[in-house]
């Protein structure tokens, strides 16, 4: 039996161009996974889903400020948002911002704000809200909107310390991209091509579920 020492030249080459083979094969293995990984987590964060961080407290206490969370962006291909969803949208006075409220009202509706409560098209009673973190007392009368169809206006859950629709036709004058407080009117709502997705959970700081956070009784 021959030892490497006087196996045949030939031999030895064929072996040396096996074992290069086999690590360019290896080599490329490992390239079309990185490859595939790489497509898969673009396809699903482009068209699937939402990884956000929450950078303030808008929402506390149903979503903490520094939470991240999972949104899913076809929730709504082929539906509508409901009273009470989470949605995350583009910043209507500024699209290139991401922000996260609570649908309170759907197109086609009259929003009022009177005394700390919120009433539909004129009812009498006001939403039952469980999910405020504490009495609403800032900025919680005198408003009244009309929703246009394919929009929503949006709220907050901490209204004590949120920047949402109740404020966007100031923030539109403000930022000098509305001429009149009619022009400004539009950028109050959220139209429907500005979500990007459903939030439904959170998975830091702590793992919490953020669909059917909202009950408003037999409406």
């Amino acid at each position: 039996m021959r030892d490497g020492q006087n196996e045949p030249q030939t031999s030895r080459r064929r072996r040396d161009m096996e074992k290069k083979q086999e690590k360019r094969m290896e080599i490329f293995s490992w390239i079309r996974m990185f490859v595939i990984v790489v497509v898969v987590v673009f396809v699903a964060t482009r068209f699937i889903i939402i990884n956000a961080t929450v950078p303030s407290g808008s929402m506390e206490t149903t979503i903490m400020t520094k939470d991240r969370l999972i949104g899913f962006r076809f929730s709504y291909w082929f539906d509508e948002p409901d009273r009470g969803d989470i949605i995350l949208f583009s910043y209507p006075v500024d699209e290139s911002q991401t922000y996260i409220k609570r649908v309170i009202g759907l197109p086609g509706e009259t929003v009022e704000i009177r005394d700390g409560g919120i009433y539909i098209d004129g009812s009498d009673t006001p939403l039952q809200e469980d999910y405020l973190p504490e009495e609403w007392y800032w900025e919680n009368d005198g408003y009244y909107f009309e929703v246009p169809e394919d929009c929503y206006f949006v709220l907050g859950d901490n209204r004590n310390n949120s920047l949402d629709g109740r404020f966007w036709a100031r923030e539109a004058i403000s930022a000098g991209i509305a001429e009149s407080e009619e022009d400004a009117l539009s950028y109050s709502f959220v139209r429907e091509d500005q979500i990007k997705g459903k939030a439904i959970f959170t998975y830091y700081s702590s793992f919490k579920l953020l669909i059917n956070t909202a009950d408003y009784g037999s409406e």
